[in-house]
């Protein structure tokens, strides 16, 4: 005759519960993330957003009224205007399309020596092309 098993004590209110190895559960799925975990697509992006803001504040006028968007590369058939690779481009509004202004994040990092640069020359780029967009003239400040 086999022995018959005893029944646990209940611990508590929670169920006991075990994976299907006999062991309990060991942590969560997933971490916090941390600033080492996300993508140079997304840092790019951050620092992108960052510039704008800091335009924004600068300058004192909202930005509502442009799209902005980060691309890979530039399409392969630039422009007649163009002799390199364009670092971002600006669209002016036209019949019910808002004024857009495109960031390309590949040739910005390639001519980047380490994030400081990166974030120098998405700032340059940024003020360049809604300056361009809005009409206005640079200031040395804004260079």
């Amino acid at each position: 005759m086999t022995p018959r098993p005893t029944p646990r004590a209940p611990r508590g209110d929670a169920p006991t519960r075990r994976d299907r190895h006999g062991r309990r559960h060991r942590g969560p799925l997933a971490w916090p993330p941390t600033p080492s975990m996300l993508s140079r697509a997304r840092l790019f992006d951050e620092a992108v957003l960052r510039s704008v803001e800091r335009l924004e504040a600068r300058w004192g006028e909202s930005l509502e009224h442009i799209e902005i968007g980060v691309e890979e590369v530039p399409p392969s058939d630039p422009s007649a205007w163009e002799d390199a690779v364009p670092l971002g481009r600006a669209f002016p509004a036209e019949g019910k399309h808002r004024a857009r202004m495109v960031i390309y994040r590949l040739p910005i990092q390639t001519r980047s020596a380490d994030l400081y640069e990166r974030d120098l020359l998405v700032e340059h780029v940024v003020t360049t092309q809604i300056a361009a967009l809005l009409g206005r003239e640079l200031d040395e400040d804004d260079q």
